[in-house]
């Protein structure tokens, strides 16, 4: 199975982020122009939350506040679940589906490396799956 730093070195290590002072509208233009769900928020280059287009849904559009008014601060998932670059795909899975989330901010050292969406880890199991079908095709063909 593959491992988290895997999937990273495959779709990139670039990762974009927002401070927590900036307003939600940056952020969701931030996410617009990078074509991405969710932002780290980082505060003097530590993690301190995650913003994410459902967060904009249910605590802005639903409760009538203003984007361009409201920080980051205070919608943000403040309680991040994070992994190591070591985990697996299949162990992040397990950890998305318990806790409910579909980003995991990577951290190394405690520093932010990465971030891993449910879409890139189901796109690894399913790359890895077609491997194993075409080496069984090619091990019965012969």
């Amino acid at each position: 199975m593959k491992k988290v730093h895997e999937v990273l070195n495959e779709k990139g290590h670039d990762v974009y982020s927002i401070g927590p002072e900036a307003s939600v509208f940056e952020a969701l233009r931030m996410m617009a122009d990078h074509e991405i769900g969710a932002l780290p928020v980082l505060e003097n280059g530590r993690l301190v939350g995650l913003i994410s287009e459902r967060d904009y849904a249910r605590k802005v559009i639903l409760l009538d506040r203003s984007s361009r008014n409201t920080p980051v601060r205070e919608i943000m998932m403040a309680r991040v679940t994070c992994v190591e670059p070591g985990r697996t795909v299949e162990e992040c899975m397990a950890l998305m589906t318990d806790k409910r989330v579909r980003h995991l901010p990577v951290l190394e050292h405690g520093k932010l490396v990465g971030l891993v969406s449910i879409g890139d880890l189901v796109k690894a199991i399913i790359d890895e799956q077609q491997f194993i079908i075409s080496q069984l095709e090619l091990y019965i063909a012969s």
